[in-house]
């Protein structure tokens, strides 16, 4: 029975309060807790703020600690955590895109993103550039111009990276 408990609790603070029902003082646990539960049903404390909660950023939000990896264990073959990223081609599909896009609606989109950017600091103008570059090299230029930056430095497939 007090098992089913250790189940059932839980679950009905989650159904009835959300996923932030461990942030009520009655709730609250008394050492610290890591998890990126954020903003969701009935958050009531600072939220952790504007500091970021993901990665990678770049304003020294959380980072992940090898220390805390998990041994890779022999099973068929070799159970590990794998790098997402290696293998994947994020950028083809949105440089198809762009190109399919009539020269007008090209404009429009560039100067979306170019409105939507003025205000974020220019590292990260360069990084999400570079990301631009390797979808298609006028999308990145038409951005880097519309914000004033020259591309030259910068290496199509390789974006800047800061805070790291």
């Amino acid at each position: 029975m007090l098992q089913g408990r250790l189940i059932s609790y839980p679950d009905a603070h989650r159904y009835r309060i959300g996923v932030n029902y461990d942030a009520l003082p009655v709730n609250k646990p008394q050492c610290p807790v890591m998890h990126y539960h954020r903003d969701g049903h009935m958050r009531f404390d600072g939220n952790g703020g504007s500091a970021p909660n993901y990665e990678p950023n770049s304003f020294h939000g959380p980072m992940e600690n090898a220390e805390y990896r998990e041994r890779p264990r022999p099973l068929t073959g070799t159970l590990d955590r794998f790098d997402h990223h290696l293998g994947n081609d994020d950028y083809t599909q949105a440089g198809n895109l762009f190109r399919l896009l009539k020269p007008d609606a090209q404009k429009r989109l560039i100067a979306n993103i170019v409105g939507s950017m003025k205000t974020v600091p220019k590292a990260i103008q360069e990084r999400q550039i570079g990301h631009f570059l390797k979808a298609d090299p006028a999308y990145g230029r038409g951005v880097a111009e519309g914000l004033g930056l020259n591309v030259e430095h910068l290496v199509p497939g390789e974006p800047v990276l800061v805070g790291k």
